[in-house]
């Protein structure tokens, strides 16, 4: 922690390429805007391999990995630009897969999904597990986030109020509240699952900020220093506080979902009076700055 009012802004990734080994690298708001690549992130990805850096990303999409993989690599972003990668909706459904831990082997078996069709895949593979349309027959609910783009996230309310009234608990794939698809903000299942818990349900996250995530980043990455580690991505509330909490150095990304708040054109620093009453000196701080994810 710095007791500086913000943190160093830097130019680019290459003035933190001495002080680490391994970069866990967020997707939405730092390599892509949901459409396609921010300018500058694929060289600075082919930098860091080149520098022999290892590159783990981890995405709190509510999907599994091989989706992601096909989504990236039709972006650009193929896997000769990164070592590994890691999602939100892969932790969710090893989860439920394995049941390793009391809660998530008292769920049942019964399933009700709240999200899009794409997102089936993470219960489809699942033993066992059949998916039901009325909360009255549910065990549990799978969260991966509002049907499309454009549905209000009101529109669950009688379904959440519903599930609720039962007691079903929650499995949130993906803990994020909102993501910037090109220049629109869209709200997340983290959004679902909060209105959830307004109402008194239970809800169990997988994904940023929570610790095992991270172990399996870490794990993949193979780097036994921590402090040899580090985090960029562009939220606070999970990328920043999940490093926080793994032990590992962060780096904020103010071009994604922050460039609202700050007000600031995508690619251009923030202004160090608008950000310092964003990094309240009892929240989790970044080590540094970033406008954008570039070399």
């Amino acid at each position: 922690m710095t007791s500086d009012p913000v943190p160093p802004i830097l130019n680019g990734v290459a003035a933190l390429a001495d002080s680490y080994d391994g970069y866990i690298l967020d997707l939405w708001g730092v390599l892509h805007d949901g459409e396609r690549p921010y300018p500058g992130a694929l060289e600075c990805l082919e930098r860091l391999l080149a520098a022999g850096k290892r590159v783990c990303l981890l995405s709190n999409a509510p999907r599994r990995l091989g989706p992601v993989v096909g989504i990236l690599a039709g972006m650009g972003i193929g896997r000769d630009r990164y070592h590994h990668l890691m999602t939100s909706g892969e932790a969710a459904f090893e989860a439920l897969l394995n049941r390793s831990c009391a809660w998530h082997a008292g769920l049942g078996r019964a399933c009700l999904h709240l999200g899009p069709e794409h997102d089936r895949h993470l219960f489809e593979g699942l033993p066992g597990v059949e998916r039901v349309e009325d909360p009255a027959l549910a065990d549990f609910v799978l969260n991966t986030g509002p049907s499309c783009y454009d549905a209000p996230p009101e529109d669950y309310g009688p379904v959440l109020e519903a599930c609720a009234r039962r007691g079903l608990p929650m499995v949130c794939a993906n803990p994020d509240l909102e993501v910037m698809v090109g220049e629109r903000v869209v709200e997340c299942a983290g959004t679902l699952a909060r209105r959830y818990a307004a109402l008194g349900g239970e809800v169990r996250y997988h994904g940023k900020p929570h610790a095992p995530v991270y172990r399996r980043c870490f794990d993949l990455l193979g780097i036994e220093d921590r402090r040899r580690i580090v985090a960029i991505g562009d939220t606070l509330h999970t990328d920043i506080a999940g490093a926080a909490a793994a032990g590992i150095d962060s780096v904020l990304v103010t071009g994604g979902i922050l460039s609202r708040t700050l007000d600031i054109p995508w690619g251009e620093p923030p202004c160090p009076t608008r950000l310092a009453p964003m990094l309240a000196a009892d929240a989790p701080r970044p080590t540094a700055v970033l406008a954008r994810f570039v070399w």
